[in-house]
């Protein structure tokens, strides 16, 4: 199965510039399962949720469909990465305590998707989806200036798939028996370089680079650099949006 692919170009930076998810995340994920033998990291990127999971499951198997973002994948030897599509992953039926999937459910066919799920999931089984958006705020002068000068020019740009992201999942489909999630927040404490390198894995930017010509990136340097201070780092903060659900017996 063919899929979206926006961000194996970027494979590296996407590896060392997308934020951390909070411990607490998977804490809380850990709690709502009966056994901890084995989850499943679908779509798992550079494998930051995966290595963060193999602190409560014996075996973590996180897939994904490029192979280039494997490549910059972070080794755990209790994480088994393999190349496969969300929808067409080869597992055992039943053999997963938990299926997590973080900032990718919007490129899924979820039709496909939902019902391999359910088929892998063990009685019980717990599916996790969660992601973020830029909902940040850092100062009203830099979020002016970035509303204006990097936002909005992309905005066209984004795939429309996004927003489901944006409106944090709640328009898609959950067939699980929904358990109401914690607050939880993403937060940096970013130097300007680290944030316009987190910019940098937005698809929209790319695409819009390659249809203009014109680096958003290099011409708010200058002016970010100016508003956020010399040397300075700014403590960021994300709302996480978070859904959980066991499989229906």
């Amino acid at each position: 199965m063919s899929f979206k692919d926006y961000f194996s170009d970027k494979a590296s930076l996407y590896a060392q510039a997308r934020p951390s998810y909070p411990p607490e995340l998977f804490q809380y994920l850990a709690s709502l399962c009966q056994e901890h033998q084995q989850a499943w990291d679908c779509a798992t990127g550079s494998g930051q949720a995966a290595v963060s999971l193999a602190k409560y499951f014996e075996v973590v198997q996180a897939t994904d469909a490029s192979s280039e973002q494997l490549e910059h994948a972070f080794a755990h030897p209790k994480v088994h990465y393999s190349v496969q599509s969300a929808e067409t992953a080869n597992f055992v039926a039943q053999s997963f305590d938990l299926v997590a999937v973080a900032q990718a459910l919007h490129w899924f066919d979820l039709d496909t998707f939902y019902p391999l799920v359910q088929r892998l999931l063990k009685p019980k089984g717990v599916l996790a989806i969660w992601g973020y958006a830029f909902a940040m705020s850092i100062t009203e002068e830099i979020d002016d200036l970035l509303q204006k000068q990097g936002l909005d020019p992309i905005l066209p740009y984004w795939p429309p798939e996004t927003k489901l992201l944006w409106n944090g999942y709640v328009d898609v489909p959950f067939p699980f028996q929904e358990i109401e999630p914690p607050a939880l927040f993403i937060s940096c404490n970013w130097s300007l370089d680290e944030f316009l390198h987190y910019l940098g894995t937005w698809s929209a930017l790319r695409l819009y680079r390659q249809a203009t010509q014109h680096d958003i990136l290099a011409a708010l340097h200058a002016p970010l650099q100016t508003l956020w201070g010399e040397s300075h780092r700014r403590e960021i903060k994300m709302p996480l949006f978070l859904r959980v659900g066991r499989l229906e017996q």
